[in-house]
């Protein structure tokens, strides 16, 4: 059942590290990668929040909306401010696809499947997000303020991911 769960995990993740593990985006493209990966998990939690079978993973959903919603609104906010129109790149298109595919997955699923395949799904992605924040974005932001707003989101991350492997323990009890 572990190495089930772990290829699971792995797989999630595998499919998500390459949309977001491009080096050197330029502004404008790390503006529009930010934007949709934010919205690639405000729709999932939107999802998780009409189909969660459990009151922690329909709360969870929620707080990704909340958490996601507000990043969006912040670089929305940053992006006018600084006069930068986000720039679609391969990297924010395959986010896009990686998430209407999971949307398209998670919607055939209910209850407990579908609590595990969401909670198994937000482990994987915020590791990866993580991860091009890290590797990728920071270190290619130009823009002072907009390397700070990254910045300043990457704490919630971890902290999501922290709850979603918690999430990922309990439900695999």
């Amino acid at each position: 059942m572990r190495h089930a769960q772990f290829i699971s995990i792995a797989l999630a993740t595998a499919a998500w590290l390459p949309a977001i593990a491009q080096p050197g985006p330029s502004d404008p493209q790390i503006a529009h990668i930010v934007v949709t990966a934010n919205q690639v998990d405000v729709d999932a939690g939107k999802l998780a929040q009409k189909k969660g079978s459990t009151e922690e993973v329909r709360k969870f959903g929620s707080q990704m909306v909340t958490d996601h919603d507000a990043v969006n609104k912040q670089a929305s906010e940053l992006v006018k401010k600084l006069k930068v129109t986000p720039e679609a790149n391969d990297t924010s298109a395959s986010l896009k696809s990686g998430g209407d595919a999971n949307i398209a997955k998670l919607t055939k699923l209910t209850g407990k499947e579908f609590d595990k395949a969401y909670v198994d799904n937000e482990v994987g992605y915020h590791q990866a997000v993580i991860d091009a924040v890290d590797k990728t974005l920071l270190p290619s932001a130009k823009n002072e303020e907009l390397k700070a707003l990254i910045q300043k989101v990457r704490p919630a991350l971890v902290q999501h991911l922290e709850h979603a492997r918690h999430l990922q323990a309990q439900l695999a009890k």
